[in-house]
């Protein structure tokens, strides 16, 4: 059972026991609770997609306008993909995660309480933007790890990740219907600042990996200047830009044939399908410990031949609820295999810049997730849900076409062993 402590104590009690130094400050109960911070931090991306139309009547916004929220929001958490994220880099970890949560609280309170559009845009933005403390936590987590121990935990700790993402709509409509939409906002900053206070406690003040003397504007240029040097990085981003692509085909588009013949199904029961995801998000910590293992291009390869192979399944949806439970599996247990292996693999390159390189990794997810819901909806409205599997389809086997092409020609960075350099 995990109790709050001194953080400090808590990293020296580890490495008098397994003699890693502080690679090696983890234990399972504090991989746990990084893996339900980051979980209950990206689902602040996600609660208002239920509860548009609630916020629309509430505040008197235009059709238009309701849209903007979701808008801003992921405008937001892209932004601080880039300036925010990297900012773990140069300071204190511990210390700009709390900070961060805080804010987060504040910007989730603006939220709950806007009594105007102007007022709840902006809240949402600020939310976007400060919601991506949790790719600082995966940040960490991967720097307090042993190098032999990386993978599963990045994979415990994205489980977390992917599971806030899918419950997070199913929560904020259940709570919506019992206690109206403000209730959601102010419960999750009501946790929020629970997890601020145990994570100041319980986190260790530094990680193993060495402070880098960049100014800001240096730190900001080196994340592209890693890109333009690391060959690994790009195709790995180019994997996670494509997968999630697919991943957002089905999330952003899968609602439409359910509340339609011959299903009818209501907003409760569309928002359940979360649940059957969570199965195939949990086999991510399986995934990582096949990255420990050293089996991280074999584990690419083979999840992304069911990514592709998932749609077949997804394409009867109108006829068979079973088989888009089976699709469903199928894509989420994909797309987690190849996005922890992909953050496995990068932050390998250079830990010293791991904030760094996983931030701008994950602004091609969040180019991806936002090409993948716009190309979805527009392609439904006007030639249906066959349609919209062939897309996500096409995108699967885009990027099983690249790895193929790609598999012997780029090192792994876990079996070479190379100096780590800052990226400055």
């Amino acid at each position: 059972m995990l109790m709050p402590g001194n953080g400090e104590a808590v990293a020296r009690r580890t490495e008098a026991r397994s003699g890693e130094g502080p690679g090696g400050v983890l234990s399972r109960g504090v991989v746990i609770l990084f893996a339900v911070a980051c979980g209950a931090a990206v689902a602040n991306v996600y609660f208002s997609q239920p509860l548009l139309v609630t916020m629309g009547q509430d505040l008197a916004m235009s059709p238009a306008l309701v849209g903007s929220v979701v808008t801003l929001t992921h405008v937001g958490y892209g932004l601080g993909l880039f300036f925010l994220v990297p900012l773990g880099d140069v300071a204190d970890r511990r210390r700009l995660i709390v900070a961060q949560l805080l804010l987060l609280v504040v910007a989730l309170v603006v939220v709950a309480a806007a009594h105007t559009a102007a007022i709840l845009l902006v809240g949402m933005a600020v939310m976007g933007l400060l919601a991506v403390v949790t790719q600082t936590l995966v940040a960490f987590a991967a720097s307090l790890a042993p190098p032999a121990g990386r993978g599963r935990v990045v994979g415990l700790v994205t489980s977390g990740v992917v599971i806030g993402i899918l419950l997070a709509r199913t929560a904020s409509g259940l709570m919506a219907d019992l206690a109206g939409w403000r209730s959601v906002y102010l419960a999750s900053a009501s946790l929020t600042a629970l997890l601020a206070l145990i994570l100041y406690r319980v986190l260790p003040h530094h990680s193993d990996a060495p402070p880098t003397t960049l100014r800001y504007g240096q730190l900001l240029r080196s994340t592209i200047t890693l890109f333009g040097r690391e060959r690994l990085l790009r195709l790995r981003a180019l994997f996670g830009l494509l997968i999630f692509a697919a991943f957002s085909t089905l999330w952003s588009s899968v609602a439409l044939p359910l509340s339609e013949a011959p299903y009818f199904l209501p907003h409760s029961a569309i928002g359940a399908l979360g649940l059957i995801g969570v199965a195939g998000a949990l086999a991510a910590t399986l995934a990582g410990r096949l990255n420990d293992r050293g089996l991280s291009g074999r584990t690419t390869g083979i999840a992304l031949a069911l990514l592709a192979a998932s749609w077949l399944p997804l394409a009867f949806t109108r006829s068979s609820l079973w088989a888009l439970c089976v699709g469903v599996i199928l894509l989420d247990l994909a797309v987690q295999a190849v996005h922890v292996t992909n953050q496995t693999l990068i932050y390998a390159l250079h830990p010293d810049a791991g904030s760094r390189l996983i931030g701008g990794y994950m602004v091609f997810y969040s180019i991806g997730s936002a090409t993948g819901a716009i190309a979805a909806t527009s392609l439904y409205a006007v030639a249906g849900w066959g349609a919209v599997c062939a897309l996500g389809a096409a995108f699967s086997c885009l990027a099983l076409a690249l790895w193929a092409f790609t598999r012997h020609r780029i090192a792994d960075p876990a079996t070479t062993k190379r100096p780590s350099r800052s990226g400055g």
